[in-house]
């Protein structure tokens, strides 16, 4: 049975929603090159992706710091509620989520577009 992808504009890309049920959504995270998400993280929702081409800046929270590494296409990272987290994108880079579906919620701790609540 076919089901709808959803395209969703943001400011470094876009991204599809390829599957979303009540217990899962999948999308595909298109980040343009230079460009960064929200240094963020999410109270309920837990996520891994996979970086399918291009090349990231992932930044994650480890203890109480936050460490730096470059992802290259084939790795992958799971992300648990309250890992704080970004993803910037060296070149223009395609991202594999899968994720429980909390879509709303974020908590932006810094944003280069102005999301960031105060």
């Amino acid at each position: 049975m076919g089901g709808e992808v959803t395209r969703v504009e943001k400011p470094w890309g876009y991204e599809l929603h390829w599957a979303k049920t009540d217990r899962y959504v999948g999308k595909l995270i298109h980040v343009k090159a230079g460009h960064a998400l929200s240094l963020q993280y999410h109270n309920h929702k837990d996520e891994t992706i996979y970086l399918h081409s291009g090349l990231l800046l992932f930044e994650v929270q480890d203890g109480g710091e936050l460490t730096k590494r470059q992802m290259k296409p084939g790795e992958c990272f799971h992300i648990t509620p309250k890992t704080i987290h970004r993803m910037t994108a060296i070149e223009d880079s395609d991202i594999f989520e899968v994720s429980t579906p909390e879509l709303d919620d974020v908590v932006r701790l810094e944003d280069r577009y102005g999301r960031a609540k105060s």
